[in-house]
Formats: structure tokens, sequence, C-alpha cells
């Protein structure tokens, strides 16, 4: 159980604060707390050298997009030294936390000793560790994971040392880590190949959203093995030379980067009797405190509240453990603090030239969680459509029916997801709803929106279905079911048929009400176009010519294409 979220009995004189771990939660905390209390003694330990550095740079370090390695380092030991008046500790490990006695024993890694250092606040901040599979071969010279800047110099040694015809790497895992480091790869003239569990590209988002990306990868001659593992490592004399998959697969490697995921530190909080969540990460209330109201924890290894669901997750992301860390050390010394908002996820990646982002629950995280969910998927440019340099974004929408409720989105283009997203984790973060979607107030100029943004777009399209005026179909459903009615001209559908087994009759939409009599009202409808947009007016049309049942296929055919290729990979989906 937890205890009290605040602590009245500040001792008099001179508190002690000590911080485990620094990165983006301890370096945070550390900062904050001396700004809050000139009086404080605070102590920071970091087993490794490097107290405080930008980890999600290191991919672009590695491909030479940041030059300077100088560059990632957000504030060194000194500087916190000295600005800050901070006693940092580095090469310093944690070994045990005595609760009742407020100490915790530390070993010094450049000699071994060990020594007792004493607390009146603890804040631990441990991070999380690569998973590493324990297969044959794993310890092969060759093989790496990334998590601070020591891997990223071994990695980026070992990327300029390899000979030009030996330039062929495996990245194992399709996440953000996996995606941003095989670009970088190819960007230094690797052939990559990319190993993923899964059957699609980037996991967290719905597979319908991940097929941008995924094709984006193989426009880049990236090799994509989905839905497959690594079995096993080959190596000649130490090195690693290849790679066996799950499914018998070998291939040929001079480089292999593990971005399969990681598992959070807690061994020194789970030892002193912290409490954990279900989740693995170490539980926290509003304020950061652990279930010992003396002991904080931020970062990786703790389960933050958790916006979309109520519940508690896991978000080994540097934004929620800045924001924990200023809280955590603002808090320890002054016994206030704001409380922690819940985090929602947010996350961005880029891939060349296509980026993805995303907020809250996926539709399949959703159903997973429980919730009676659709979704809305729109096709829209980034910008108006007559100003130079549009290009088209894909935007999709996650919310509970029927309350509209918003769990979630994703976005895919080559530019303006991030602005979508950010403003959709926003109204996620107030617990806003579709119909709150629609009436935001956005700015708009040609060079930068549209009077109606692909945001609105999509809360049109969701509103629609909430109010019975749209309902919508999955794009990878089955249509053979259905009389499928194709509303783009003779033209485009000869450029690109819609891909699927059943048979389509197609008319132009400004066709549509003259020849009603071609199709059976009777008969469940299924009507497609470019996007959707058409689509939803012959559905209007439709329905108010006696049909019974219209439902509109999400994304129309160029989404369609994308998610089903082939007619012969038509899948049975169902509607969301």
């Amino acid at each position: 159980m937890f205890l009290t979220d605040r602590w009245d009995e500040m001792t008099e004189g001179m508190m002690r604060v000590v911080i485990v771990g620094g990165v983006a939660g301890g370096a945070s905390a550390a900062a904050r707390a001396r700004r809050c209390s000139e009086a404080a003694e605070i102590i920071l330990l970091e087993r490794d050298g490097d107290v405080s550095f930008a980890n999600c740079g290191m991919p672009y370090h590695i491909g030479g997009e940041i030059v300077e390695r100088s560059k990632l380092v957000v504030a060194s030991a000194q500087l916190l030294r000295r600005r800050f008046r901070i006693d940092v500790r580095e090469q310093s490990e944690a070994v045990s936390i005595d609760r009742a006695a407020r100490t915790i024993r530390v070993r010094r890694l450049a000699d071994g000793s060990e020594y007792e250092l004493s607390w009146d606040r603890l804040i631990l901040s441990p991070g999380a560790a690569p998973v590493i599979p324990p297969l044959p071969g794993i310890t092969a010279t060759g093989v790496y994971s990334l998590r601070n800047l020591v891997d990223m110099d071994r990695i980026r040694a070992a990327v300029e040392a390899t000979a030009d015809g030996l330039r062929t790497a495996v990245v194992a895992g399709a996440g953000f880590i996996g995606l941003e480091m095989a670009e970088q790869l190819v960007r230094k003239g690797f052939v990559v190949h990319l190993v993923e569990l899964q059957s699609q590209v980037l996991p967290p988002l719905d597979m319908d959203m991940s097929v941008a990306i995924r094709d984006e990868l193989i426009q880049q001659g990236v090799r994509l093995h989905l839905g497959r593992a690594l079995k096993s490592v080959t190596e000649q004399s130490g090195c690693v030379s290849g790679v066996s998959l799950s499914d018998g697969t070998q291939l040929s490697a001079s480089l292999v980067i593990l971005g399969i995921g990681v598992r959070p530190n807690v061994g020194l909080a789970t030892a002193c009797g912290l409490e954990t969540g279900p989740t693995g990460g170490i539980r926290i209330n509003e304020f950061l405190q652990t279930s010992d109201p003396h002991i904080y924890a931020v970062g990786d290894a703790v389960e933050y509240p958790y916006g979309p669901t109520g519940g508690a997750a896991r978000v080994a992301l540097a934004g929620p453990a800045n924001r924990a860390g200023r809280l955590a050390g603002e808090h320890a010394v002054c016994g206030v603090s704001a409380a922690f908002r819940p985090v929602q996820g947010t996350a961005i990646v880029r891939v060349f030239g296509q980026t993805a982002a995303l907020t809250g629950l996926s539709v399949r995280a959703a159903r997973r969680a429980g919730f009676n969910c659709r979704s809305a998927t729109v096709i829209a440019g980034q910008h108006a459509g007559y100003f130079p340099g549009a290009v088209m974004l894909t935007l999709k929408l996650v919310y509970e029916y029927p309350s509209g409720r918003l769990l979630g989105a994703q976005a895919t283009g080559a530019d303006g997801a991030d602005k979508r997203i950010d403003v959709l984790a926003t109204v996620l973060a107030f617990g806003g709803t579709v119909r709150d979607v629609a009436g935001l107030d956005l700015c708009y100029a040609p060079p930068f929106g549209s009077a109606r943004d692909p945001v609105h777009q999509a809360a049109f399209v969701a509103c629609n279905e909430l109010d019975g005026r749209g309902a919508m179909l999955d794009v990878d459903a089955d249509l053979s079911g259905f009389q499928v009615v194709d509303v783009r001209t003779a033209a485009e559908v000869a450029k690109a048929p819609l891909t699927t087994r059943a048979q389509v009759t197609a008319i132009p939409l400004d066709e549509l009400r003259e020849r009603l009599g071609e199709l059976d009202s009777s008969r469940p409808t299924v009507v497609s176009c470019g996007v959707g947009v058409r689509a939803h007016a012959a559905q209007r049309i439709l329905l108010q010519s006696g049909f019974r049942e219209v439902l509109n296929l999400t994304g129309g055919a160029t989404l369609r294409r994308r998610v089903v290729p082939t007619a012969d990979s038509e899948s049975t989906g169902g509607q969301s």
C-alpha cells in the first residue's frame, strides 16, 4: 500500500537527496532539486561514465547525421558540479538499499571497493536494459545493442571499420530503434536485413497504418523478414558472419544490431521490498513516490499512470522521464509538487522519407483492453492541395463506441504527422471525444494546413458513424458477401482497380442518382472511391434512396491497395 503523498517531518539543517542513475530522469531530478533548494545536499550516482546524454540521438551519430559526438552530451558531470553544486559520482553502482536505516551501499567500479551512504530522500532512475536473447553465438564480436554512448561508440567504430564489400547488417526488431538503425545503416552503405517476429513493422501501429512504413523500407532497399525471429548467430573466429532465422533462412552479416526491446532494471527496488506493478515496473503514485514514501522512482523502470486505459504502463520514452524527474526532484526537497499527469505513449519515428507517429491505443490494443472501439481513417493533404508541396497524410482515430471518447491516433506521411498527433495527444490528455476534435480551432494558411484539416476530416468521419450517417468497413474486410460499388471515374478505376475477388459495379458518383436501377437496394452494399470522400456522398444518396445497409470502405481504393495489394490476399476483416 502507498503511504502519504507528502511528508511533514522535514529535518532541520541540510537534507541529503541521493539519486541513483542519471540520463533523462535522474539528471532532471537533480537539477530541479537544486533549483528548489540551495540547502539540500544532492548526490548523483551513475554507473556509467556519461551522466546525462541524448540517447535518442545515438542512431543519428552512428549514421553521421549528427557529426559531433559532444552534441549528445546534454549535461556533463563537470557542468552539474559547477553550475548546480551536485556531487556527481560516476562509475558508482548502487548495490543495495537499507530502507530502515536509510542507507544505500555503493560500489566504486574503478577498484571494487564499497561504502555506505545515508540519505533522507532517495530517487531511483535505474533505467532499462536491452533484451539479449540467449541464442547460440549471441556473444560474438559484431553483435551489438544500443543503450548508452559506449554502445554507440562501439557500433560507430565497427561501421566505419567495415570494408565496402562486407557491409551487410542484420537488425533484429522493427520497432523505433530498429527502424532508426536500419535507416542509418543504409545511409552508411550497408545492405540491411530487418528481422521482426511480428507480421508487420512498427508493431505499436495497426497493420493498415504500418504498411506505408513497410513500403518505404522496401523502396529504400531494406530486406524485410517479417513473422520470423533470430534463431542463432553464426561466427568465424569469434566474429559474427551471419544469422539463422526461425524459418531456416540463412543471412550473411558482418554486423548484427539487437533492437528487440528493453527490460526495466528493478532489481535494486525489488530487493529492498518496493512494490512493482502488473507490467513489471516499479509502482509509483502521482508524486512519483514508491510504496516507501521516502523513495521516488522515475524513468524506464517505472509504471506510469496510463491515460487511455486508466491503468498503468511502462513507457520507455525520454519525455515522460524528464517530466517525472523534474517533479520527483521538487517533491523530494519541498514535500509538495504538482501531480504527474498520465502518459499517452506519444511517439514518432522517421523512416527515410516517411514519418510514423502515434498516441494512445491502436485498435488492436484497445480491443485487447476491453474497449468497444471503432476507427476513422482519412487520407488528405498535409496542407492546401493548391499550394506547392502538398503531400498525402494518412490519419487514423481510434475511439470508444458509442461515447466517442478518443482512445488513440496514428499518422503516417512525408510531412505533418507530428503536428496532428501532438494535437490529438492533447485531446487525449483532457479526456476529449471525437466531437471535441471536430470542433477544434486550428490555425490555417495554405502553406501550413487546410481550412478542413485532416484532424477535422477524421473526426467528421467518426461523428458521422456515431450519428448513424456513415458506417465504415475495415479496409481489409472480405468484400465477397457485399454488393460493391466503385464511384470513381472510369479512368481512375482502369488505372487502379479495387483489389477484391468480389464483383465490382463501377458507377461514377455524378451518375449514381440516374443509375440506381442497376443496383439491388436489398443487398448489403459497400461503396468505395479514391480515399473515402466521394464514397460518403454516395453512401448518403443510397441510404436516402431505400438501401438498407450501406458501408463506406475505410480509406477507399488507395488504402485498400496498400493493405490488400492483390485480390488473392483479401482477408476476412470486420467492421471497425
